[in-house]
């Protein structure tokens, strides 16, 4: 099987879009059907369900999909140390990360120290920024590869998944403790600390409560921040209020007692943390290994 094939399927399933698959890939649509074709033909099985515009996996679309992962995934791992073998002094230079501020504080520090020893010869440093700052720093060629979080996709960008993330309420420690589950209508009545305009968080949340018909003039906002330290200290001297962070990004305040998550009945924020490049340029060789190697250090955890 072609790899070029599978990763014209893995397109297609992540967008569910034969349309997006193009873009991404940068070949016309008919050559993504084509290809589509091809696999169904070779395995004699129905892969795509289409109907009108709508595209979903069928059953044996989705163990395609969770075979084709892991064949791309060894196909980049073979080449990549198959590029080693041929030149030991290639992995080597400098390496310009740039990654929204929940990456850069509580995800991206756990790999560099691995990536440092598996690679010593590659320089690495880390902008961090929102993720709408991240994006503008790759089209200006100032980062060789970013990291972010949101569900905005920019057309001049190519997104790949890292990591799936979860964000959730949170308050100061209460004696009591959270509740099971509180109303959406009550967690409306408290204030509200957020992030800045522009990070995936903010957005993450803002689409989530505009499918649940609140609008922006229901919420009670206090403030602001733009960074989740200041939001948990913040939430820590405002024991009424309310904010939304990573999961990840808990586990000392939670631990130490000083905060708690609340679950909020209909509430449910999930995301995918991404990496991105400028659309129809080649990755650099270190960011590949960077990526790839994150990719692996997350899917043992």
């Amino acid at each position: 099987m072609s790899d070029f094939r599978l990763r014209v399927f893995q397109a297609v399933a992540r967008h569910l879009s034969f349309t997006k698959a193009a873009q991404e890939l940068l070949i016309t649509q008919p050559a993504v059907t084509k290809h589509i074709h091809e696999l169904e033909r070779q395995y004699e099985q129905r892969l795509l369900e289409r109907r009108g515009n709508r595209v979903t996996l069928s059953d044996a679309g989705r163990l395609l999909l969770s075979h084709a992962e892991a064949v791309i995934a060894s196909h980049r791992a073979l080449r990549d140390q198959l590029h080693a073998l041929r030149d030991p002094e290639e992995a080597a230079g400098h390496l310009r990360l740039g990654a929204s501020t929940t990456l850069a504080q509580y995800v991206l520090p756990a790999v560099l120290p691995a990536f440092q020893q598996r690679y010593p010869r590659v320089q690495l440093s880390l902008r961090s920024a929102n993720s709408e700052h991240v994006a503008a720093a790759l089209l200006r060629n100032e980062l060789d590869i970013g990291f972010v979080e949101g569900f905005s996709k920019s057309r001049d960008l190519h997104y790949e998944p890292l990591m799936a993330d979860e964000l959730v309420a949170v308050r100061s420690a209460t004696p009591a403790g959270p509740p099971a589950l509180m109303p959406l209508a009550e967690a409306l009545t408290h204030p509200l600390v957020l992030r800045e305009r522009g990070s995936g968080t903010l957005e993450v949340l803002q689409i989530t409560l505009r499918e649940l018909k609140i609008k922006p003039a229901d919420l009670k906002i206090a403030i602001f921040l733009d960074n989740t330290e200041a939001i948990k200290a913040y939430l820590e001297a405002a024991p009424n209020t309310l904010g939304f962070v990573s999961r990840r990004a808990l586990d000392r305040e939670l631990v130490a007692g000083q905060l708690e998550i609340v679950p909020i009945e209909g509430l449910h924020l999930p995301r995918r943390f991404e990496a991105l490049w400028p659309q129809g340029q080649p990755l650099p060789r270190n960011a590949q290994r960077f990526l790839h190697f994150a990719q692996q250090w997350y899917n043992k955890k």
